[in-house]
């Protein structure tokens, strides 16, 4: 690419010499792009620029607040510095920044390079904007889930909750284990207890009258806890069980309050 214009929010940084940055930029056109620009460009903003050059590391120019009323960034060669300081709508702040720093997180460490999911964009955008507002604690983890929900659809990951891993029907009153790369595999009776204990060092067991209802009934109040759990199970296996930084710093913060 050449001096295209790109509408994105960036994931994530690092330094890059002395006053630039490598940005992860997630843009509407073009999905995760990695580039170099100027310091100083803001997380949870809609952020206009240009990209050029024709490697993995693009060089980005003129960044700037993209305009509300506007999906393309203007043409207008502003100063950098200038433009990323003005900020015309509110940030995400207080706890929720957690929220949005996992929601970046999660982007940029499994999102393929260059590949465009435009509907992806535009529910991490509406995430965003739900995450400026004030939700209750079960509000913000609807939101998460939902949002986790669409990136494993884009990533080609759907969760089976109608048959179990050897291809039989789902039973409510059978106890089953969540494998990430099996499927739910049921527990005979004799192994229950062992499971459980299984279950407490990090794998889930689920009944299977949960299972049916959270295929009935999608993400929910009333299913919330278990998609929850199968979640975060999904997402560790696909980041390799390395941690997330995000999730430790959340962890730290409630343990001061």
């Amino acid at each position: 690419m050449r001096n295209e214009a790109l509408v994105g929010y960036l994931l994530h940084q690092r330094p890059y010499q002395e006053k630039r940055a490598l940005y992860y930029l997630f843009s509407q056109q073009h999905g995760l792009i990695h580039g170099v620009g100027k310091k100083g460009a803001p997380l949870f903003m809609p952020l206009q620029l240009f990209a050029t050059g024709k490697r993995d590391l693009k060089t980005f120019s003129q960044i700037g607040i993209a305009s509300q009323h506007s999906a393309q960034p203007a043409i207008e060669k502003d100063n950098d510095a200038a433009a990323i300081n003005a900020l015309p709508y509110e940030n995400i702040t207080g706890q929720h920044q957690y929220s949005a720093l996992y929601l970046n997180e999660i982007l940029w460490r499994l999102l393929p390079t260059e590949d465009p999911m435009p509907l992806l964009w535009q529910h991490y955008q509406n995430s965003l904007q739900q995450l400026r507002q004030p939700l209750s604690a079960d509000e913000l983890r609807l939101c998460l889930r939902k949002f986790e929900q669409y990136l494993f659809s884009e990533l080609g990951f759907s969760l089976a909750l109608t048959h179990d891993s050897v291809q039989d029907a789902i039973e409510p009153d059978v106890s089953y284990r969540f494998l990430p790369d099996v499927g739910l595999v049921a527990i005979s009776q004799n192994n229950i207890q062992s499971e459980h204990l299984e279950s407490a060092t990090g794998q889930s067991v689920f009944m299977g009258s949960d299972i049916m209802a959270m295929s009935q009934l999608g993400i929910t109040d009333n299913t919330l806890n278990h998609w929850s759990k199968i979640h975060r199970h999904l997402i560790d296996h696909l980041l390799d069980y390395q941690p997330l930084h995000s999730r430790l710093l959340w962890q730290q913060q409630q343990r001061y309050q």
